[in-house]
């Protein structure tokens, strides 16, 4: 797994997708983390220091891995832009079924079905 910095992190998962859009899948994990061993937090805790909490990313297309870790300072330029990136690579999702068309669609259904008397 490569430990990238924000814009070639940025760079790559944009390529993912593209590389993705005909057949395959991106899947993106997001996780908090300090980046320390259990050892050096322990320690910490004991000391009484405080422990920064980053935001680990992660992401992999089966076949390649990388990864980012993104501060308090950073997430909000990162989050923007990794939100275009989404907008702009799920043009392959298929459309949500409403439930109240589908309620209409139903009731005309059921009125079409019931059969009226024929005049004689």
């Amino acid at each position: 797994m490569v430990l990238l910095q924000l814009d070639p992190f940025l760079n790559e998962l944009t390529s993912m997708f593209e590389r993705s859009t005909e057949k395959g899948s991106v899947w993106v994990t997001l996780k908090r983390s300090s980046l320390q061993s259990k050892v050096d937090k322990n320690k910490q805790k004991t000391a009484g220091e405080a422990i920064e909490f980053r935001c680990l990313i992660r992401a992999t297309d089966g076949k390649k891995t990388i990864s980012t870790s993104v501060g308090a300072k950073d997430h909000m330029r990162f989050q923007a832009s990794y939100a275009t990136i989404l907008k702009a690579h799920m043009t392959s999702l298929k459309k949500r079924e409403r439930k109240e068309k589908k309620k209409a669609v139903e009731t005309d259904k059921k009125e079409g079905d019931v059969k009226k008397p024929k005049k004689v």
